[in-house]
């Protein structure tokens, strides 16, 4: 079957989502199907894009003007999918949906092209609380659009526990895994307690906690242990409160362990490799229960599991509940308790590998197998 892959935004090297499409594109692959990546950026000369595999198949030019075609054009893809007989599209959301998408994928389905959305996150109407008007319009436009946008898909991808996302059904499969990409952990044993956090900092990740239990640790044991708390991530874009980074700097002041609390800033590689080895246990969201959300399979969990490294989080992750391995904080604003952490640490020695081979079952390959399965076979009950 050939698969067009809908991107509606470009990619990163240090960015996590931008890792996982490519795993899951090469997921489908793996899955004996041809398939085409699509995605919108900007060229060397400043030339607003849509690619697909690279190739400029849509050049919008510069300036105010091209960033409104950008949008409001997909003849290109259009045409694409028909000259290359495309028989499914899976497009992950960015929230946008329009009238212009609702026209684009009710022109795909009656050519009889199968149509699949993935909502990443569910729900995620609070995701935008706290940014200027500019970047919450185009949820308004988005509410008003996504039931009759989701209505031209066969299903929605969703790695939450919902049963259907804006009346159409879902599909619910797990965050994947892709084992060749990610180094197993080689932790370096040392006197001192460092942990990490890999993330695009937003308030819903909740590491002031982290950082309010290390303040909260050493206001009760003076000196204490040496811990140390390595961030690699970066301020949301948006520049908003909402994002957490400030937060997590307000905390660290308030309790006087700025010096405890390390920022990389964006990392990947040999670089980002060389702080994990660094570090002996890692922190995954705390804080999803501020945005609403209580069952999520994040992609944090897998790639901390992946390389083998035990970690924390708080949201409800049935792929890891039953783990031993993790640690399940409280969904609330405690403080997180670090000598629970220390405990854990002191007292486990967890095998990187046998951490891995746990998740084997989550790869990408697996998990876009079941999309297709269950897309191609609507009438056969879904389960994971």
């Amino acid at each position: 079957m050939k698969i067009l892959f809908l991107v509606y935004h470009g990619f990163s090297d240090e960015s996590g989502i931008s890792k996982k499409i490519h795993y899951q594109v090469k997921g489908l692959r793996q899955n004996g199907h041809e398939v085409f990546l699509c995605y919108y950026d900007f060229a060397a000369n400043g030339h607003r894009c849509r690619y697909v595999d690279g190739r400029v198949i849509a050049d919008y030019g510069r300036g105010k003007l091209a960033a409104i075609r950008s949008r409001l054009c997909y003849g290109d893809v259009l045409r694409f999918c028909t000259d290359h007989g495309i028989e499914m599209v899976y497009a992950r959301s960015y929230m946008n949906a329009s009238p212009v998408l609702v026209s684009f994928f009710r022109k795909l389905r009656r050519k009889g092209i199968t149509c699949v959305t993935e909502v990443p996150t569910y729900p995620y109407d609070s995701e935008f609380r706290g940014y200027p008007l500019q970047y919450r319009l185009p949820l308004y436009v988005d509410k008003l659009f996504r039931h009759a946008l989701m209505a031209e898909m066969e299903a929605v991808v969703t790695f939450s526990d919902a049963s259907s996302i804006f009346g159409r059904r879902t599909v619910r499969i797990s965050n994947g895994t892709d084992p060749d990409s990610l180094p197993l952990h080689r932790p370096q044993r040392q006197d001192d307690i460092h942990l990490v956090a890999v993330a695009e900092i937003h308030y819903w990740h909740g590491f002031d906690r982290l950082v309010a239990g290390m303040g909260e640790y050493y206001r009760q044991h003076g000196d204490g242990r040496n811990i140390y708390f390595h961030i690699v991530g970066w301020e949301d874009e948006r520049g908003t409160a909402a994002n957490g980074y400030l937060t997590i700097r307000q905390t660290a002041r308030k309790y006087g362990i700025e010096d405890r609390i390390i920022f990389h800033g964006r990392l990947f590689g040999s670089e980002l490799d060389a702080v994990f080895d660094s570090c002996v246990f890692a922190i995954g969201s705390l804080g999803r229960h501020r945005s609403g959300i209580s069952y999520i399979k994040t992609l944090k969990n897998r790639e901390y599991a992946t390389r083998g490294i035990p970690f924390i989080y708080s949201e409800n992750d049935s792929d890891f509940d039953d783990k031993p391995y993790i640690i399940k904080a409280p969904a609330d604003e405690s403080p997180i308790d670090m000598e629970t952490i220390l405990s854990f640490i002191d007292h486990n020695d967890f095998c990187p590998t046998e951490i891995r081979m746990s998740v084997g079952h989550l790869a990408w390959k697996t998990q876009m197998g079941r999309v297709l399965e269950e897309c191609c076979n609507p009438n056969r009950p879904y389960a994971l």
